[in-house]
């Protein structure tokens, strides 16, 4: 069995049926982890937890430190731990070893604790020395937070992970003692538009924002259903006969990250992504800076080193429709004032 197989088979990304505006800003966050990470809502039953888990599954594995509770990195001082750090500078050798991309799914019943991790005061009074009991954010370090159901979590909680997504560190402090550790990952939230929305200053600061629905066509619903009857009867050999589409869309992926860095945006279309954001109201400026960036990542997955406006124009809903001011009664703006706005500025 390879590294990307696990116990429990998932379902392949690639055999996703449908939902291309969720399985696109979850590809652009992979490929630029620093657009935000995604919000999805969307209809119960519409797939949302098995492609999260499904994008996971085809990314490729990690070099990690071995046995390193942070996930660290063996080359980039950025990505590892301060423990590590230093022993490289003193010149150790530490084994590495690849781990799968991380994957952590965040109960709703999680305490701050279990979250950011515990620092164990007795020892480090007695003994001096900083006992930390790694929580999930370093657990996702260099991989994907899941929460589901984002929308019931409590708002202090949401507030903790978007400021860890948005900086990278988690500092955790008791009496004080304090601990900071790396925790760059990408924050997929997930959640049902019936139980209601996140508050604004918490949806404003996921880059994206993905809307999904159950399909009424029927040709493409009984397409979804075969697809999942035939992964259910057999897994192996239904994984086996997508995996040729998964390393492809696997390495495409690798290729796009790589790319990146050579990806450039006009002034003259940034200024017109700006006008759009100032039309609209959007406060702040991150919406301004999403776009920028979600247009470059999607301009790398097609290895074009000049972003245009047709990469803008395939993006910017995603990036905006959450931003918007609106009543508080209305459900957010499906997409359609931000294209029409995006089509008289781009004209």
């Amino acid at each position: 069995m390879t590294m990307e197989q696990s116990a429990r088979p998932v379902f392949p990304f690639t055999a996703i049926v449908g939902q291309e505006e969720m399985k696109l800003a979850l590809m652009l966050n992979v490929i630029d982890s620093k657009i935000g990470g995604v919000m999805i809502m969307g209809d119960r039953g519409t797939g949302k937890s098995t492609t999260i888990r499904a994008l996971v599954d085809l990314l490729p594995g990690i070099p990690v430190i071995d046995n390193d509770p942070f996930n660290s990195h063996p080359e980039d001082p950025e990505l590892m731990s301060d423990t590590v750090r230093e022993a490289i500078e003193r010149g150790e050798t530490l084994p590495t070893t690849t781990m799968k991309t991380p994957m952590v799914d965040l109960p709703l019943g999680a305490t701050e604790d279990r979250v950011c991790g515990t620092i164990d005061l007795e020892r480090a009074l007695t003994e001096g020395v900083k006992a930390f009991e790694a929580g999930l954010l370093a657990r996702a370090h260099r991989g994907i937070l899941y929460v589901d159901e984002v929308n019931l979590l409590d708002d202090h909680l949401v507030d903790v992970l978007l400021d860890s997504a948005a900086s990278g560190w988690n500092t955790v402090e008791r009496e004080g003692v304090s601990i900071c550790h790396p925790a760059r990952f990408i924050l997929v939230g997930s959640g049902n538009p019936e139980e209601g929305e996140l508050r604004p200053q918490l949806l404003d600061r996921f880059g994206m924002h993905a809307q999904i629905g159950t399909t009424g066509d029927p040709e493409l619903r009984v397409q979804i259903v075969e697809q999942r009857a035939a992964f259910d009867s057999d897994p192996t050999a239904f994984r086996a006969c997508h995996e040729e589409t998964q390393q492809a869309l696997r390495e495409k992926l690798v290729s796009a990250r790589n790319f990146l860095p050579e990806v450039s945006l006009d002034r003259e279309i940034r200024v017109q992504v700006s006008e759009v954001c100032s039309q609209l109201d959007v406060d702040g400026l991150r919406g301004d800076m999403v776009t920028n960036r979600a247009a470059k990542a999607l301009a790398a997955f097609e290895l074009r080193s000049v972003a245009t406006n047709d990469d803008v124009a395939s993006i910017i809903s995603m990036c905006l429709r959450h931003r918007l001011r609106k009543d508080p009664l209305e459900s957010i703006d499906s997409g359609t004032k931000v294209r029409e706005v995006f089509e008289t500025v781009f004209a």
